[in-house]
This record gives structure tokens, C-alpha cells and sequence, in this order.
């Protein structure tokens, strides 16, 4: 065999054995992409399962919206939008699995009574937009990380909802910067699984927890969806290995998990590289 044939059947043979591979590690994985409707800068806005269809996501993670209305309540609390976000749905065959409340990081649920209010109403909104999570979020003012009195607030606020999202059927995330161990704490004083963790990669990484192995410890019982995420660039361009996650996701038995977009590095802008991102995740994820 000449050389040059040589090289190239080698080549073949090894490029048909990561292909293998990837097929191997995705065996029995039904995994559904979304985006985070604030990545697509439409937040609380259902132009973003417009976006969502013409980029080929099976879903969109739903803002609540961040500018109460005159009586103190935010955009999605209004059935009419929730009946506008239903019927969009049935019509392009795109999903709502779930929802957000990320005004939580401006108005902490850790000391504004509003913001207790609308966690606590939440759950009946979730139920009529079918979806099945919602996020509570804790970053920037609402950031619970060091904060024992505000996890011991925040834990009985918990204990108030887990009722009610059992009796509407709702699961609720903690996202946060806090690490496993921690977030076991609130878990078992919550002592519901109505109450889980909603994990992120990249935020969890930038703190140096192992999302590996963080993923395996929390296991299918406390983690409620996921999102993909990397802070230095798109996927597979920077430092979340993402087959890493797809791994530990396998091995907890997570093979029909919802992963949303969270693109922080759109340099192309928000279409072109939502739908890059989304394509690399189906090559990793499968699908």
C-alpha cells in the first residue's frame, strides 16, 4: 500500500472511530436543547419561540420579567401573555419547560417581601404554562454564598413553597454559586422533592467545584434541568467540556434532561450563534 493511501484509510479508520465514540457515549440519551429567552434577548417577550423555531430548539426557558406592573406584579403573572405563550406553543411545536425567576438577583428573596410574594404565587403559573421547573435565582444582590442568615431565610421560604409546588406539581431550582455541600443542607432541612437544584456548568466551574463529580453526588433526585454555559467562548471554542457533563448526566441516570442555552459569548450575535452552540450541543448530547 502506497503511503499516501496509507495515511488516508488511517485517517478514515480513526475519524469513523470517534464518530463510534460519540454514538457510544450517547446511547439511550434523549436529551432536549432549549435557550434561556434572556440569551435571546427577548426575556418574558414570546417572539423568543419565534427565534427559538427559525434557530431548530425544541424549547425556550421563559423569563418572568423584571418591571412589576402597577400592582406589584411582574409581566408573566398576566394570564393574557401566559394564554399568548400557550398558543404560540401549540402552533410551532416549540415547548416552555420551564420558567425563571431571575429578578430575584436585583430583588433578593432573602429580605424583599415581594420578591416572597411572587415565589409563592409562582406556582400556579408554572402549572397553567405546563411547564415543569422554575428557577430561583441567586446571584448579584440576591447572592446567598457566605450569607448564613440569608440561607436560613431563604430556607423557610423554601419550606412555605414546597406545598404548594407539590400540590400544582412543580419542581423549583436553586441557582446559585453555592457548592454541593451547602445546597444539601437547605435540601434536606427543606426536606421536599419539589425543591432541587438547578445546575450550571459554567457558573459552578468559575467557582472550582468539579461538575463532574458535583453532578454524580447531587444525582437525578436533586437536580431539576441544567444549563450550558461557558464564559470563554462558544461551545467548544472554550473551557466547559461538555462531554464531561453528558458523562456524569449518564451515569445518574439523566438521559432525558432538558439543557438550555445560556450563551454568554454571542460575538456573531444572538441567531448565528445560539444555533451554533445549539448544533454543538446535539453533536455532544446527541439528537
Amino acid at each position: 500500500m502506497k503511503r499516501r493511501t496509507f495515511l488516508h484509510t488511517t485517517a478514515l479508520a480513526s475519524l469513523a472511530g470517534q464518530v463510534d465514540a460519540l454514538r457510544a457515549a450517547t446511547v439511550g440519551m434523549q436529551i432536549k436543547i432549549g435557550a434561556c429567552d434572556w440569551t435571546m434577548k427577548l426575556a418574558a417577550q414570546p417572539a423568543a419561540l419565534d427565534l427559538a423555531k427559525r434557530i431548530g430548539l425544541d424549547g425556550v426557558q421563559v423569563d418572568f420579567g423584571s418591571t412589576p406592573d402597577a400592582e406589584g406584579w411582574l409581566p408573566l403573572f398576566d394570564e393574557k401573555l401566559q394564554d399568548t405563550y400557550l398558543a404560540k406553543s401549540a402552533e410551532l411545536g416549540i415547548a416552555v419547560p420551564s420558567l425563571a425567576l431571575a429578578v430575584l438577583n436585583g430583588v433578593p428573596l432573602k429580605s424583599e417581601p415581594e420578591a416572597e410574594k411572587w415565589v409563592l404565587a409562582s406556582p400556579n403559573v408554572a402549572q397553567r404554562l405546563k411547564a415543569r421547573c422554575v428557577l430561583l435565582a441567586f446571584f448579584g444582590k440576591g447572592s446567598l454564598a457566605g450569607d448564613e442568615a440569608g440561607i436560613e431565610k431563604v430556607t423557610g421560604i423554601l419550606k412555605k413553597l414546597a406545598p404548594l409546588a407539590e400540590e400544582a406539581g412543580i419542581i423549583y431550582g436553586i441557582e446559585s454559586t453555592l457548592k454541593v455541600p451547602v445546597l444539601e443542607t437547605i435540601l434536606d432541612a427543606v426536606a421536599s422533592p419539589h425543591i432541587q437544584v438547578w445546575y450550571d456548568v459554567a457558573n459552578m466551574d468559575k467557582e472550582g467545584e468539579d461538575y463532574g463529580e458535583a453532578i454524580r453526588r447531587l444525582g437525578k433526585e436533586r437536580i431539576c434541568e441544567f444549563h450550558a454555559k461557558d464564559f470563554e467562548g462558544l461551545y467548544g471554542k472554550g473551557n466547559i467540556d461538555f462531554a464531561k457533563m453528558r458523562d456524569a448526566m449518564r451515569d445518574i441516570g439523566w438521559h432525558d434532561a432538558w439543557v438550555h442555552i445560556e450563551g454568554t459569548q454571542l460575538p456573531n450575535g444572538v441567531e448565528p450563534d445560539v444555533r451554533y452552540d445549539a448544533e454543538y450541543l446535539r453533536g455532544v448530547f446527541g439528537g
